[in-house]
């Protein structure tokens, strides 16, 4: 039952990408799409929770949520969703897969902890491969079309986002450990996707015939029930029933789908380029980690 949930995780979080590109083609405004998903998502998973007196509304007068929703939803889904306007879901998913670089990137740079060389050996390996990921997307990019580099970097951007707020929150649990993960999840999807509406109505023109399209729609259900709500939920039961690492795993599984489906379903270019840009990503990404999943491994055989 757990390497079933664990494939079928991989598999929803590697396929939200390429719903979040058929979505945005179908000229679905790209923060009020977010928005709508991550409220709505965020807003049944509480009150399921609430009904199971596992939680309780008061969550969401705390700052720790607003906080939370303004990194790890708000920061990385505004730039994610704005940036498959201009690159594959292919490749969006593979640069997503930055997110546990950021994390130790910042606490070496900014909260100051001591790295170790295999570590920071990784950090380079991954960084290496988003260069070649940028070269691929040169190669079958015009000259005059630089918004797939600006894209790039706006979910590299995310993943900071991602970074800062995955650090925050892991504070949060600490500080709030009779509290449900999977409700302060709720919580802080439900700020992140208030942010997310506030910033496309200064923004965005939303049209009610555009959210109707059949593609739209379709898109945006799919997010909202099978990529929020039933992948998240998967990946806490995972937490609960493992470790916190294995579950984490999806970020070196996920890419590879994400690349085969948008090839296959959606015709997305992947070159030989890019393929060994995504190798040397999730390469570097294992090897930054390497020592604290051998770690938290060891402690969970123990226990």
């Amino acid at each position: 039952m757990i390497l079933f949930n664990y494939l079928l995780m991989c598999l929803i979080f590697g396929t939200t990408f390429l719903a979040i590109k058929v979505g945005i083609n179908a000229s679905s405004p790209p923060f009020f799409s977010a928005g709508l998903r991550f409220l709505v998502a965020g807003l049944v998973i509480l009150l399921w929770m609430v009904w199971r007196k596992k939680a309780t509304f008061a969550l969401l007068l705390r700052k720790e949520m607003l906080l939370s929703g303004l990194g790890l939803t708000f920061g990385t889904f505004s730039m994610l969703y704005w940036a498959e306007q201009h690159v594959s879901s292919g490749i969006a998913a593979v640069l997503s897969a930055t997110g546990p670089l950021m994390i130790m990137l910042i606490q070496m740079s900014v909260l100051g902890e001591k790295t170790t060389v295999r570590s920071a050996l990784g950090c380079m390996i991954g960084f290496a491969g988003v260069i070649l990921l940028m070269l691929s997307d040169l190669s079958i990019s015009s000259a005059a079309d630089h918004w797939w580099l600006m894209g790039g970097i706006a979910i590299l951007i995310g993943e900071i986002c991602y970074a800062s707020g995955a650090l925050y929150s892991q504070r949060v649990i600490q500080r709030l450990p009779n509290v449900s993960p999977i409700a302060l999840n709720a919580a802080q999807m439900i700020y992140g996707g208030l942010l997310l509406l506030l910033l496309s109505f200064f923004t965005e023109q939303v049209h009610l015939e555009q959210m109707l399209e059949p593609n739209a729609i379709g898109s945006l259900l799919y997010l909202i029930i099978v990529g929020s709500m039933a992948g998240h939920s998967i990946f806490y039961w995972l937490v609960a029933k493992t470790n916190p690492v294995f579950p984490s795993t999806w970020l070196y599984v996920s890419p590879i789908i994400a690349m085969a489906t948008g090839s296959i379903l959606y015709h997305e270019t992947v070159t030989w380029v890019s393929i060994i840009g995504m190798i040397t990503i999730i390469g570097g990404t294992v090897v930054t980690n390497l020592d604290k999943i051998t770690q938290l491994m060891h402690v969970n055989k123990k226990a």
